[in-house]
């Protein structure tokens, strides 16, 4: 499923859960595994200094720098290291987020791998490990491929995952990410869950909303669950759909502790404001189109290009042009 592997790391013990998933893929799927690491900024332009992104201290970029952060994360995974043939190590200078990428394109990764990235000892770290750093962030909306972020224990690891959670607003993109957890899903035998969460009283520019409209629009929500996305799910019958009211990441939060859920599947990058409905979850990625919007071909995380149609769409277009025709 996984043949290029970009695991990110700060070689620092807040990307140890990280780690242990990446090295977990990387046998069970036979994959090839780069741990890159970026050695920080330069401190001023063209300075020949860096700010050493584990210690913040200023270090001189060179090659005797360069070997030295290797030989840091080769002792650091020492262990993992000798238990695993064919991982490579790579380092960059610059921002992280943008070396991450350029790693990740150069490599044509179909996952990228990344665990908190504050240190341990700086104020707030723990608090921040539980949320989405700006390199994760930047790194979630810019990649072509899934992005997994791993900032808790793992004793599982992806293939024994019991309950998937996908999370959707509609947009061309949630297709794809429909489909990666879809045929993940398939592949270990786990529980799929269709969510989605609609924030109507932004919708409704702070206005009250009765509770009929409400129940409306989750009756409308559910239906089209139904035609995007388990119409196309064959005789795959373990899933179930919901949806919430509410504000979509709070809620999406709250549905995967309620369900104990192992993973979260979301789309990310540019907004499709066409397509999604009631409140992104993240803003999802740019897809392309030749026909002025009614047919969108993207990327499937390394499946073959696919069309995405939406359902209620086509069946519009279709009752039309039988009007016409008559």
């Amino acid at each position: 499923m996984f043949e290029k592997i970009i695991f990110a790391t700060t070689g620092t013990p807040t990307c140890d859960h990280a780690a242990h998933v990446a090295f977990d893929l990387k046998k069970k799927y036979n994959s090839e595994l780069t741990l890159f690491h970026s050695m920080g900024m330069p401190s001023r332009g063209f300075s020949p200094f860096v700010k050493d992104s584990r210690t913040g201290e200023d270090e001189y970029l060179d090659n005797d720098y360069a070997d030295w952060v290797k030989e840091e994360l080769k002792t650091y995974y020492a262990k993992q290291l000798a238990e695993t043939e064919g991982v490579t190590i790579e380092t960059s200078a610059g921002e992280s987020h943008r070396e991450i990428l350029r790693a990740a394109r150069k490599k044509d990764a179909d996952l990228i791998v990344m665990g908190a990235h504050s240190r341990d000892e700086e104020p707030g770290a723990t608090r921040y490990r539980n949320v989405v750093g700006s390199t994760m962030q930047r790194v979630a909306k810019g990649a072509k491929c899934p992005v997994l972020i791993v900032s808790r224990p793992c004793t599982t690891c992806l293939w024994y995952f019991s309950n998937i959670i996908f999370g959707t607003d509609f947009s061309k993109a949630s297709y794809s990410a429909f489909l990666f957890a879809y045929q993940l899903a398939k592949e270990i035998g786990a529980k799929l869950h269709l969510f989605h969460a609609m924030d109507m009283t932004s919708i409704h520019s702070g206005k009250a909303v009765s509770q009929e409209e409400i129940e409306a629009a989750i009756a409308d929500a559910r239906k089209r669950i139904e035609k995007t996305y388990v119409a196309k799910m064959a005789d795959y019958d373990n899933y179930e759909i919901e949806v919430w009211e509410g504000v979509p990441y709070v809620e999406i939060l709250k549905f995967a502790r309620e369900r104990n859920g192992d993973l979260i599947v979301i789309a990310s990058g540019w907004s499709d404001p066409a397509s999604a409905t009631r409140g992104t979850i993240m803003p999802p990625i740019v897809s392309r189109s030749t026909d002025g919007g009614r047919t969108w071909t993207e990327s499937n995380f390394g499946l073959p290009s696919f069309e995405v149609i939406d359902p209620l769409l086509q069946e519009q277009q279709t009752e039309e042009l039988a009007a016409l025709g008559a």
